[in-house]
């Protein structure tokens, strides 16, 4: 897969990285996900994401808010009760 989500694959976990440093407050702005800041002058807004209308929401927040999107990436499938298949 690539550049897309296939069907049954758009609730998970993720990871956008950012240029710049954000302040912990923006956290609440980007439906809260943690923020990591990394030594290369990056910030990661990473943890669950509902679906892919709620991705797009973050990204569309990444855009309006003049950020430079370096990457997004899914990093685990969405958290589910043990056993659920």
């Amino acid at each position: 897969m690539t550049g897309y989500m296939a069907a049954g694959q758009e609730a998970g976990h993720y990871e956008l990285r950012v240029e710049g440093h954000l302040d912990d407050h923006w956290g609440e702005w980007f439906e809260h996900l943690e923020l990591t800041r990394a030594s290369d002058g990056t910030t990661a807004l990473h943890g669950p994401v509902a679906d892919q209308a709620a991705l797009h929401s973050l990204l569309t927040k990444v855009r309006d808010l003049g950020m430079v999107l370096i990457s997004v990436r899914m990093t685990g499938p969405p958290a589910g009760p043990v056993g659920d298949h």
